[in-house]
């Protein structure tokens, strides 16, 4: 690759991010990190869980991203994910974009 870095890497992780599917996206987000972009785009869309497990690894692919230089982002978590981000007390950790906010709109 040429000296400038890539802008922007996306990962899209479809179907649960929990149980023996981490270590398989863990692989994935760590070649990915490895590419060095600007910007590393998680894409949680599809996503409609994420577990303990998945959030250790998103929080070293974040650290692994800031200490590069660059940054991690969280694309479209929905409700739930965005949930357990929450009581798993990262949820400001992240830079979220595109996050449904349906769980706002309820009274």
């Amino acid at each position: 690759m040429p000296d400038e870095a890539r802008s922007e890497t996306v990962v899209v992780i479809s179907g649960a991010f929990e149980g023996p599917e981490v270590d398989r996206w863990g692989v994935v987000m760590t070649e990915a990190v490895a590419l060095q972009p600007r910007r590393l785009i998680i894409d949680l869309g599809d996503t409609p869980t994420v577990g303990a497990a998945a959030i250790a690894i998103l929080l070293q692919a974040h650290r692994a991203m800031v200490q590069a230089g660059g940054r991690l982002v969280l694309r479209r978590p929905g409700d739930r994910v965005r949930r357990m981000l929450r009581v798993a007390r990262v949820e400001e950790v992240f830079e979220v974009e595109g996050a449904e906010t349906t769980e706002r709109n309820r009274s």
